[in-house]
């Protein structure tokens, strides 16, 4: 129990720190290119936090578990939103800027992709091809943007000017790495001490697990909204959404088919898309989430899970 105890710990201290270094890095590198950082939270962000989730679909599919799979990415984007966004809420406004418009409405374009392709039942080869191709789509248009835009030193509150390369380098590279370990070690501390505190594993799966996979989310949100880089915050949760379903499902689907599981198509899929709704309000009209709208977001993510054991799991 006591080395549990340590991986718990040890755990949380990697995330804050990886988390921290790689705000740091992604501020610093979208000085270095000129482009905001809004997008490299959407694309340089996105993809470190979400390599959990890759690697556990991966996996999952490779074992002939494709509805893991599929749980796991959709239970991500959802704690993405509700908890991801209400927890750092709770400790310092997160800013939300009507210049994420364009990418909050390609993510629900993508959410609403999705749920059309699951409702065929699977989600297989030529599944996997039209989500892939939509995410070529989206990188494209990502690069686009970046090159037409410009910005000002003084959009960047973190950034600082003397950073060079190799500093930013080396920060990208600790917050890439650290995340996923920490999140790692993190998730297989806290499994086990449920497992001997007699935890079911229906449970774990819905509380540790998930919420595992989302933790370098969680850690990099956090870190941005207390050094008030709510571009970070909200392109890292965005992009991190759109990678999970494009991408990670895409390349899942391509290894080995994966079939949708009726509650899913009941209910899992329409809290997902319910969640991401939640934000277009703050989004459009360019006002940050605060104390109260944190606790009610967290309050929804409780009755989802609450939901989920009722109707065991």
């Amino acid at each position: 129990m006591l080395i549990d105890l340590l991986l718990v710990a040890g755990g949380l201290v990697l995330l804050l720190f990886a988390g921290d270094f790689l705000v740091r890095g992604a501020v610093n590198l979208s000085l270095r290119l000129g482009i905001p950082a809004f997008l490299v939270g959407m694309t340089v962000v996105a993809f470190g936090t979400s390599a959990p989730e890759l690697l556990v679909s991966v996996q999952a599919v490779l074992a002939g578990a494709g509805g893991l799979a599929l749980g796991n990415v959709v239970g991500s984007n959802i704690a993405n939103i509700l908890l991801v966004m209400g927890a750092p809420a709770l400790l310092a406004p997160v800013l939300l800027g009507r210049e994420s418009l364009r990418d909050f409405s390609i993510m629900i374009g993508a959410t609403l992709l999705f749920i059309a392709l699951a409702f065929t039942g699977v989600i297989g080869l030529w599944q996997a091809l039209v989500l892939l191709a939509a995410f070529g789509l989206f990188m494209a248009d990502s690069i686009i943007r970046g090159r037409k835009a410009r910005i000002d030193l003084d959009e960047l509150e973190g950034a600082d000017p003397n950073l060079h390369g190799p500093k930013i380098a080396l920060f990208l590279a600790l917050g890439l790495i650290g995340l996923p370990i920490g999140a790692q070690l993190l998730v297989t501390g806290a499994v086990d001490i449920a497992e001997a505190l007699g935890v079911s594993d229906v449970v774990i799966g819905l509380t540790i697990v998930a919420i595992g996979t989302s933790l370098p989310e969680l850690a990099t949100t956090l870190m941005a909204a207390l050094r008030r880089e709510g571009g970070v915050a909200l392109g890292n949760i965005l992009g991190s959404n759109l990678f999970n379903l494009l991408l990670i499902l895409g390349v899942a689907g391509v290894i080995g088919p994966m079939t949708v599981p009726a509650e899913m198509l009941r209910l899992d899929l329409w809290v997902m898309l319910g969640a991401a709704l939640v934000l277009a309000p703050f989004i459009w009209g360019g006002r940050p989430i605060g104390r109260a709208f944190g606790a009610i977001l967290l309050l929804a993510y409780l009755g989802y899970l609450w939901a989920l054991f009722l109707n065991g799991g």
